[in-house]
């Protein structure tokens, strides 16, 4: 399978790893990786519960992610998940 690569300043290729999904059960809507993405991917979810309200972080334009990663770097609970770009 052909991934989409990229190059670095150094013109090394390399492959980068997409937003797929983020885990709702571990997510706590603390928005740190709201703040590191430039791209508008990610939107803020709260789900009201018998006066317990969660949040969590959605994908809400998967098309704009542009593969850095930043999002699940800034994320304490490793709630996000990565994968390629298929050709």
């Amino acid at each position: 399978m052909s991934y989409i690569t990229g190059l670095t300043r150094d013109k090394k290729e390399w492959i980068p790893q997409f937003v797929k999904n983020i885990d709702n059960e571990l997510c706590i809507g603390c928005g740190r990786c709201y703040k590191v993405c430039v791209m508008d991917v990610l939107a803020y979810e709260e789900v009201d519960e018998d006066d317990s309200a969660k949040a969590y972080m959605t994908v809400a334009k998967p098309g704009n992610c542009i593969g850095c990663q930043a999002c699940g770097r800034t994320c304490p609970k490793k709630c996000f998940k990565f994968e390629p770009a298929s050709l």
